[in-house]
Formats: structure tokens, sequence, C-alpha cells
């Protein structure tokens, strides 16, 4: 059940000078009223009677868009108080902005201390210097690791958002810039895959063949590591991947092939599809080395050790005759004669599995095969995937991929998926039946 609701104010670009290569808000300001004061009062107004009585533990104000903490102090204070008048009257829990790591110093913090603020997420994007400055952010990695340190000496909560596929950008710095965010220690996170955007000086750069945008393939693959590397240290990712808009969207002002509408599941789907699939390895392993080993067809049937044979002729004293082989020499017959004993018909020199007459069924004609014991086919390994309510789509993957993948990859294997609430949230287990 959901507990926790945002109600998003957008403040215009006109709070950040800079022209990062991935940004369009200018444009999009161009586009946009400014927004007042009142305008913030009547946004919050026609929020709340849509959050009442859902049993909602958190609604935040949240101030988006540019960066808020670079607009001039006094309009800042005045937004700020809108939003602490509704959180004063308990209609609000919390007050959130985002804005740029070198848009912090004390005289800002101190403002937004005295109008009760709660969370400053800070636009980070790399912790790569030459990723910085490709990107044309106009800030470096000190003046990130500075404003982490003043936001947690003022005891707000922090936030880090990082893009992936940037100018410059790999495997490998994606990953480093995820274990900084953890040594900042935030409390949440936002990971973006970078986006090319009509307008932006990225789409000239893709225009002229200067920057290739990662393929979804790509962008998952380097996304999941570094969303590992965040979930393992605790960190809350509230997002993964670009909220679908007017303008982010396909067939919208976007160009490539990164964006995709369920980023986050194709993620979380991945992850899901490597636990299960570790599991079930190491499950098969162990069935394989608990069965016996099979017998080939050519491998002779085991034989009687010479010892035994000896051990079974001296139950006849000597002198007397074999007792089975007096048993095969006579037999009695109706009117009291004796004749000699049938021979043994393994050993009359027919084929093994043709009946002879006097052993077949009256009803079965001469020569009838013998019907052989052949070995059934063993029956296929069964196996339950079992995830919670919440995570279960993901265990299925993105238009069912995973479901997908594992039936071709393991045909010979029967896989029911299960929805299991007493697992938690994206914790995937394997059970064999």
């Amino acid at each position: 059940m959901k507990t926790h609701a945002i109600i998003p104010i957008f403040i215009p670009h006109k709070g950040c000078p800079n022209d990062c290569v991935f940004c369009n808000q200018k444009a999009i300001t161009a586009r946009s009223a400014d927004v007042s004061p009142q305008d913030v009062k009547n946004i919050i107004e026609s929020y709340l009677p849509t959050l009442q009585g859902r049993n909602l533990q958190t609604i935040e104000v949240a101030f988006f868009g540019g960066s808020f903490t670079g607009i001039p102090m006094e309009e800042q204070a005045a937004f700020l108080k809108v939003a602490k008048a509704y959180k004063e009257k308990g209609l609000i829990q919390k007050i959130h902005m985002s804005t740029r790591p070198d848009y912090i110093n004390e005289a800002i913090l101190d403002n937004l201390k005295a109008h009760d603020a709660d969370i400053i997420e800070l636009g980070v994007q790399s912790f790569d210097e030459e990723v910085l400055t490709a990107a044309n952010r106009g800030h470096t990695p000190d003046d990130i690791y500075r404003a982490c340190r003043l936001i947690h000496d003022y005891r707000f909560t922090l936030g880090i958002q990082l893009m992936i596929g940037l100018p410059g950008d790999d495997m490998q710095k994606c990953t480093f810039s995820a274990s900084e965010t953890v040594a900042m220690r935030p409390a949440i996170a936002r990971l973006y895959p970078a986006i090319v955007l009509n307008g932006t000086q990225l789409y000239k750069m893709y225009q002229a063949g200067t920057y290739t945008p990662l393929t979804t393939e790509e962008a998952v693959r380097i996304t999941k590591a570094m969303y590992q590397i965040l979930d393992d240290a605790g960190i809350n990712i509230i997002r993964v991947g670009l909220k679908s808009t007017d303008l982010i969207r396909e067939g919208g002002e976007i160009q490539g092939h990164t964006y995709h509408p369920a980023f986050r599941q194709l993620v979380e789907g991945e992850i899901a599809k490597e636990q299960l699939e570790g599991q079930l390895k190491e499950l098969l392993e162990e069935t394989q080395t608990q069965e016996p080993p099979k017998r080939s067809a050519e491998q002779p049937a085991k034989q009687r050790p010479p010892g035994k044979q000896m051990q079974a002729q001296r139950h006849n004293p000597p002198g007397l005759p074999d007792r089975q082989s007096t048993k095969q020499q006579m037999h009695t017959q109706q009117n009291g004669q004796r004749r000699p004993a049938s021979p043994n018909p393994q050993k009359t020199g027919r084929p093994r599995g043709i009946l002879s007459s006097d052993t077949a069924s009256p009803n079965a004609p001469a020569g009838t095969v013998r019907p052989q014991n052949t070995p059934q086919a063993p029956a296929p390994h069964s196996f339950v995937f079992c995830a919670s309510g919440n995570s279960f789509s993901n265990m299925i993957g993105n238009a069912k991929r995973n479901k997908i993948y594992f039936a071709k990859q393991y045909p010979h294997l029967k896989i029911k998926y299960k929805a299991d609430p007493s697992l938690e949230d994206g914790r995937y287990v394997v059970v064999k039946c």
C-alpha cells in the first residue's frame, strides 16, 4: 500500500544560469509563465482533496525544475512560507527541493532551516571531473563533497541524483559515481539515463556524430550495476528513469533509443533474473550430485563375484546332485509318469523376448514379442519462482521477458511463478518441488 505522496511545484529555470549539454529547461521556461506564491497555494489546494482518506503517512511539497536555491533569497522565502503554513497545520509533513551542488552555502541553508525545510536533493549527475566538464555542469567534484557535508551538518535529509551515459561516461565511471554516492550517505537517490532532447547541446552533438547515446540494453546494464551498489548500501532509490511527460516520451521531442517508459522495471527485472538464475543453477548442480549414475545400455550387468558362486556350490554335499538341476530334470505328469523337464526357454537358443508356444498366452499368436522393460524418461524437474506481490511483475519481467527467457534457456524444466507475501520486496526465491 502506498504511504507516501508528493505535491510537485515546478519552478522555472531562472534559478540556474548554466547550460548543461542535456538540459532544455530554458526552452521549457520560454513557454511557461512565472510561478507566484499564490500559484503554489493553488497547486497545494488542488492536490490535498485527492490525497485525503488514503492513509498516507507522508505528504511532501516538493519544489522541482531549475535550481530552487539559485533563485533570489526573497523568492525562496516567499515560496517556503506558503509550504510551511500547510506543514504547521499538519496537512503536509515534509518540504522538499532539488538544486545544484554549487548553490549550497551557509546562508542558503540558514534560510531553509528557518522555513522548516526537510529534504535537499543535489543534481550531482557524476563524480567524475572529465564527465562534469564534458557535460558543461559548471561545478567540480569538490563542490559536491562540500555541499553534501554542509547538508549533513545542518541535519537536512540528503538526496543525490546521478545521470548515466553523459559524454565521456562509461561503466567504470558510473560505478565510481555510485560508490562515491554511498560514501556521501544520502537517504534517497535517483538514477537517470541521459536522454537526447531536441533543442539541447547534446542533440547538436548527436546530429554531428560526436555523441552516441546508449542503447536501451546498455543503459539497463550500467544502471543495474549502479542500482545494486546503492541498494546494497540501504539507500532508497526513489526513481529509475525519467518520468513520461509531453516532452519525454517516444514520439515526442526525443532522439535515440535510450528512453523507455518502463525503464525501472527493465532494470529491476534484470536484477530479478540474475538472482533467480543463480539459485536455479545451484539447485540443478545439487540435484545432479544427489542422483545415482545412470547405467548405459552397453554397460554389462554386474556379474556375481566368483567367491559367491563357489559359496553357493558348497551348499550341496559331495556326491549328491545339485537341487536346482534335479528339479529341472523331472516333472510329474498328471498320469503319475515322470518325464524330462522342459528345457529353460532362456537356454533354447531362441532370441530373448520371443514367447514359446507352451509359455505364451493362449490368445497370443506364436512369435509374439514379449514387452520389453524399457526405462521411462525421467520426469522433468519442477521449480517454483517466488516473489512478493510488489515484486512479482519484476520477476516475470517487462513484457514477460524473464518468463520467456527461462522457457527458452531451460526447456527441460517445469517452472511456475508464485506471489509469496512473506518475502520482502526485491527478494526472489527458487524452490525445488
